[in-house]
């Protein structure tokens, strides 16, 4: 087996043959990012139930109040369902209707004090790091936060 279809078996099926090698550790860094912590972790966590909706609606709602449209949008979902991960987390006290000061023909959606502190658990779990980056020497973590810093820096390639 090649190292290119190794890579390519244990990313969850992407067919990146071909595509080389930086597609293939960007689509591990995704893969990575998108598995940990894991939705059940969260939800656990905050007793939310199943489906991630309610997490996304929190973490949007961080930003401050929303109409149920634009959290809507911003979760990704349509405006029923939205309406229903509004109803789960205002029955959990972790939401509160409002009326729109400006728009008196809707509400806004916002964080109560106890959706605030379940935000930050939320933001909390996310930023620990997957149990293999402790395998990683001192050196090893160095050279991985430049190489992120050197890729993510405005845009521009290594210096050179």
């Amino acid at each position: 087996m090649t190292r290119q279809s190794d890579a390519r078996d244990h990313q969850g099926g992407y067919d990146l043959a071909g595509e080389g090698q930086a597609a293939r550790i960007w689509a591990a860094m995704r893969d990575l990012a998108d598995s940990y912590p894991s939705k059940d972790v969260l939800r656990d966590a905050l007793n939310l139930g199943r489906g991630s909706g309610r997490v996304k609606a929190l973490l949007w709602l961080t930003e401050g109040p929303m109409s149920l449209s634009a959290l809507a949008e911003a979760v990704r979902v349509d405006a029923p369902y939205a309406t229903l991960i509004v109803d789960s987390l205002e029955e959990r006290g972790l939401v509160e209707r409002r009326p729109d000061l400006a728009d008196r023909r809707r509400k806004l959606v916002a964080l109560t004090p106890e959706g605030k502190e379940a935000a930050q658990r939320v933001l909390r779990i996310k930023r620990e790091p997957p149990p293999g980056f402790a395998r990683l020497s001192a050196a090893e973590l160095d050279t991985l936060e430049e190489l992120i810093r050197r890729v993510t820096a405005d845009g521009q390639g290594p210096a050179g």
